[in-house]
């Protein structure tokens, strides 16, 4: 694959892959340093993950972040955001950040989405303003970000659709991908840093129509491609079965991610699958509602048992919370963090983010670490 200018600086390797499935080590080169996968990337919709600071990420052992480039859009503008430096100088984060195009938006805020032919347009839910979004325009306003990986504007259907509206929203998504490369192509990024364009398949549950995806956007050639249209609707069966039929049939040299997924559980099923990248709110979400990931499941910390429990979330954990101090006890118990929760206390919300966060990178980690064994 010839390597268009704007994205030098980019390349993938497989480190390593396991014999028993279609698990891979890999290593993610990029001009804001190096990504390890299979990877986690912890979700800052507006340019933030909520209530957690960069060092935080960094200590938790966060290698790329994810925000949204649709949501940026609305609010401060990608405008103002090149104005400030671009996002990397917003969050304050200077390793790779990967911005989604607004694509799930189709599906997510149907009810404030009109698409057409040339794009889609969309009121924004904070104040109802409308936005025109054309592929063209949401590349442009990824430059405007300067994040290192960027995302096409794509159609993502309803797991449960018919038939005929995959088939649309497939031909849609392939017209758009082809004018997303073309202007990618043709325009600068910010301050000349490189960028990277990734193609998303989709097709819904259908075999064929995933293929058809596959073969369109391997003709007009991307740095890494997406599995999109998953985890909206369809059963964890067809999620699976269509994972593990478009890792078949994606370049083995490239880059798989499977966008918005998911529990842990799910995580290990799709690294199993041949999956590199991953993105969820769910760890930081439900942690500052007091539910915490542990080895053993899940835990509601507001419940009324936790509270005179002097234990940290889990023992061994090394996220802010649970490490221990000198005296053997951790930082914060989980009698404490219930008390948080349960008088609105922000630390309480963040420290149960900051924990599922590092729970699912260190899950990774120990992946990545058996990986290691299958180095040639």
């Amino acid at each position: 694959m010839t390597i268009p200018e704007w994205e030098k600086g980019f390349h993938f390797e497989v480190l390593a892959e396991d014999s028993n499935s279609k698990a891979r080590l890999g290593k993610l080169t990029t001009p804001h340093g190096v990504v390890f996968t299979p990877a986690f990337m912890p979700v800052g919709t507006y340019g933030a993950v909520k209530g957690i600071l960069p060092e935080m990420l960094d200590d938790a052992g966060a290698e790329i972040l994810l925000s949204n480039a649709l949501h940026l859009e609305f609010r401060p503008g990608s405008d103002t955001v090149a104005e400030l430096g671009g996002l990397h100088r917003l969050m304050g984060w200077n390793r790779p950040i990967l911005t989604d195009s607004g694509g799930f938006q189709t599906y997510s805020l149907a009810d404030l989405i009109k698409q057409h032919d040339d794009g889609i347009e969309v009121r924004a839910p904070m104040d109802g303003s409308k936005h025109q979004l054309t592929p063209e325009k949401v590349i442009q306003i990824q430059r405007n970000l300067g994040t290192d990986l960027m995302m096409p504007l794509d159609v993502c259907a309803p797991g449960q659709a018919p038939r005929q509206e995959f088939e649309r929203a497939l031909v849609t998504t392939q017209s758009w991908a082809k004018r997303s490369k073309e202007a990618f192509a043709s325009t600068e990024p910010l301050h000349g840093n490189p960028q990277a364009l990734f193609g998303i398949v989709q097709g819904g549950i259908h075999e064929n129509l995933r293929r058809q995806a596959a073969v369109a956007l391997l003709e007009i050639e991307f740095f890494a491609y997406a599995v999109g249209g998953l985890a909206v609707g369809e059963t964890k069966e067809d999620t699976w079965r269509i994972i593990d039929f478009c890792t078949g049939i994606l370049p083995r040299d490239q880059i798989r991610y499977m966008m918005g997924t998911g529990t842990p559980e799910d995580l290990d099923m799709a690294i199993s699958l041949g999956i590199d990248l991953f993105d969820c709110v769910m760890p930081t979400r439900n942690g500052r509602k007091g539910t915490v990931f542990v080895t053993e499941g899940k835990l509601n910390l507001r419940n009324a048992l936790f509270r005179n429990d002097p234990s940290p979330i889990e023992d061994g954990c090394h996220c802010y919370a649970c490490r221990k101090d000198e005296s053997d006890r951790p930082r914060f118990s989980r009698g404490a963090i219930r008390h948080f929760l349960n008088v609105g206390e922000v630390i309480g919300m963040q420290l149960g983010a900051l924990h599922n966060l590092t729970f699912y990178l260190n899950r990774l980690a120990v992946i990545k670490q058996g990986l290691e064994a299958f180095k040639t």
